[in-house]
Parts: C-alpha cells; sequence; structure tokens
C-alpha cells in the first residue's frame, strides 16, 4: 500500500467515518451502536493496519496500537459533560506522558523513534547509530524533541477539553449527544492535527540537524537512500583514525586514509555540514519520514 492511499484512509476512516457515522447512523442503528460504532471504526482500522497490512511491530507501531485500544476501552465508558470532555483528551494526556515526561525524566523516547526511522539492518549499524545518539548535542535535541511533542499535546489535549466541555453538553445515550460530539469531532479531528504535525516535523528536523551536524560534510550531493549511512561511516572512519593516529609531529604510516577529524576546529573543512545544508537535509529526512515527501 503507498504512502498516499496510507493516508488518505488514515483521514477517511479516522475523522470523516465517525462524523458520518454519528450524523447520519444515529437514527437507523440507534443512539448507543452508532456512537459504539463511531468510536470503534478508527481503532479496528489502526489494529488492523498493524496486525494485517504493516506487521511491524516497534515502538512507534507499539504505541499506536496501545493508543488505540486505550480509546476502544474508554468508549465503553458511558460518561458525559465533564467526564466525557477528559475522556476525549485522553490520547492527548498518554502522549504527553510518554514523550515530555519521558524526556524530563531523560528517557526521550525520539530515540527509539530515530533507531526505528532509520532502521539500521546490521549490528555494526546499530553500533554506530548508538555512538552518534550518545553525542550530548544529539541527546539533548532527542529531549527537546520530545519535550516539543509532549508539550504540543498536553497544550492540544487542554483545547479539546474545553471545546467538548463547552458543545457536547446533552446527556449520553441521546441523539443531540451523537449530534454534538460530531461537531466536536468535525472540528478536533482537523484543527488540533495541524499543531500536532508541526510539532512532529519540527521535533524530527532538530533531531536530524543535530545528527548530521557531526557528520562528513557531503561531497556527492544526491537522493541517494544510502547516504546517511555512507556519511555515518566515514564519521566512524575519521574517529578511528584520530583514535590511532600518532603524536603531532609525526608522519603518518604509508597508505594511510586522509580522513578530516570529525570536531577537528582547526581548519575550516573540519567534516561539518553548513548550518544551510544541515536545515535542508533534515527537513528532506523529516518529511520522508512523515511520508510527505
Amino acid at each position: 500500500m503507498s504512502k498516499t492511499v496510507k493516508l488518505a484512509l488514515d483521514i477517511i476512516i479516522g475523522a470523516v467515518v465517525p462524523v458520518v457515522v454519528l450524523k447520519y447512523g444515529t437514527a437507523p442503528l440507534g443512539t448507543l451502536p452508532a456512537y459504539l460504532a463511531a468510536a470503534l471504526v478508527p481503532v479496528a482500522w489502526v489494529l488492523i493496519d498493524l496486525f494485517v497490512i504493516t506487521r511491524r511491530f516497534n515502538f512507534i507501531t507499539t504505541y499506536g496500537g496501545a493508543s488505540a485500544i486505550m480509546r476502544g476501552a474508554l468508549a465503553f465508558w458511558y460518561v458525559d459533560g465533564a467526564l466525557f470532555a477528559f475522556k476525549d483528551s485522553a490520547s492527548y494526556i498518554l502522549a504527553f506522558f510518554v514523550f515530555g515526561v519521558g524526556a524530563l525524566l531523560g528517557k526521550p523516547v525520539t530515540r527509539s523513534i530515530a533507531l526505528q526511522g532509520l532502521g539500521p539492518d546490521t549490528p555494526e549499524r546499530e553500533a554506530q547509530m548508538a555512538r552518534l545518539l550518545d553525542e550530548p548535542s544529539v541527546r539533548r535535541a532527542m529531549s527537546r524533541a520530545a519535550l516539543l511533542i509532549g508539550v504540543t499535546n498536553l497544550a492540544a489535549g487542554a483545547v479539546n477539553y474545553v471545546i467538548n466541555y463547552r458543545m457536547v453538553l446533552a446527556p449520553f445515550n441521546t441523539a443531540a449527544f451523537n449530534d454534538q460530539v460530531a461537531n466536536v469531532n468535525a472540528i478536533t479531528r482537523i484543527v488540533l492535527v495541524l499543531p500536532d504535525m508541526l510539532a512532529l516535523f519540527f521535533a524530527f528536523s532538530l533531531m536530524y540537524k543535530a545528527m548530521y551536524a557531526l557528520l562528513p560534510e557531503d561531497d556527492a550531493p544526491g537522493d541517494d537512500p544510502g547516504e546517511f549511512w555512507t556519511l555515518l561511516a566515514r564519521r566512524e572512519d575519521a574517529m578511528q583514525l584520530r583514535r590511532g593516529a600518532p603524536r603531532t609531529g609525526t608522519t603518518p604510516p604509508a597508505g594511510a586514509p586522509v580522513v578530516p577529524a570529525v570536531g577537528d576546529t582547526a581548519a575550516p573543512a573540519d567534516g561539518m555540514l553548513n548550518d544551510e545544508a544541515v536545515q535542508h537535509r533534515a527537513a528532506r529526512q523529516a518529511r520522508g519520514e512523515f511520508g510527505l515527501g
């Protein structure tokens, strides 16, 4: 399934179908069946995608599956008023704890996301990635990225709570309640997705800029999918050369490769990308992670 088709199905099933079911399915199905159908269809789609279509089990998919299961379970908590507003905002609260609190505790989950997004396919690459992610500047970027996502979800959850509290006023299990929930969903499933997507984009850009800033300069620009690993391997070679290099003033062994030392500030060509190139590469990589490019 292409990324475009997958994104379209996510929008239709996750945002459009619940509104349509609540608006036009309440009369023929009944208030409670229509409410449950609207709540459970998006949950079923996430689980089908996880267990049948993609069948990839990692932090990202596990988090998505766990969030869907939580929403499905909460659908059977029949409440209205303030409790319903809280229930409808629970997924935002979960995201805040997973991303924001994890970052504050020094365990940003963005590290796992970066590992899974880049997908090291050999033990050697896993070790290289681990060393890159353990760099202080990268660790700070990972924490800031996770905190940005967490705080954005907390703010979105607060807005979602207020909208539900003020707009869903009818008692539960009534046609008016379903109609009001549909009206809220038509707003929140679109409006609140935008700041979340922006936060994700800037968070991933922050992470990738920090990583690419520690990689050697790319002297063969292009869209080579193996470009990152080539640069990472060159970084490892430079680090190894520095660790095994003779003392200053001595002559290196004959045939030794001349590799610029990463982090060496003595020369302009120090293997670091300039800021403009870093931002461009990070933005491109982030777009690829979100399936937008």
